[in-house]
């Protein structure tokens, strides 16, 4: 009869323990983040999971941009900076998707025939309940 009673209560306790949200995740990318280009403007697109309660996600895209001469050259002056842009993205069931569109500046301004050529990409998502922050780079310019 003890035996029973013993058996009964850890079945109860591990019960309770599975019934218990996860307070806790272990955040990551779903495949690889996509990156486009429409005109002057980068987008970076992805998926992540694995948040546990979080309830929000930031997510942050830097790139250096440079104002690039028809010969394919990147001048020396003072043209050259780097873009961020900025989004707040909710959690829903431990997974968020996000999307954020930046457009790069140099001064003074890239007129045409420059162009802005963005290399450098990194997005890099951040949460309350997690640290490190989570960090894609992307290679080549774009």
């Amino acid at each position: 009869m003890r035996r029973l009673i013993i058996a009964a209560m850890l079945a109860l306790a591990m019960l309770a323990l599975a019934a218990l949200p996860a307070s806790a995740g272990s955040p990551h990318f779903v495949g690889t983040p996509t990156i486009s280009r429409s005109g002057d403007a980068l987008t970076v697109s992805g998926k992540v999971a694995g948040l546990g309660d979080e309830t929000q996600i930031n997510v942050a895209v830097t790139a250096d941009v440079a104002c690039v001469n028809p010969g394919n050259n990147e001048p020396k002056a003072e043209n050259k900076g780097a873009t961020i842009a900025e989004g707040t993205f909710p959690v829903q069931n431990g997974k968020a998707l996000f999307s954020v569109t930046g457009t790069g500046t140099t001064s003074p301004d890239c007129s045409p025939p420059m162009e802005l050529r963005y290399s450098n990409v990194v997005v890099t998502v951040s949460g309350d309940s997690f640290d490190p922050d989570l960090v894609f780079a992307f290679s080549g310019t774009f």
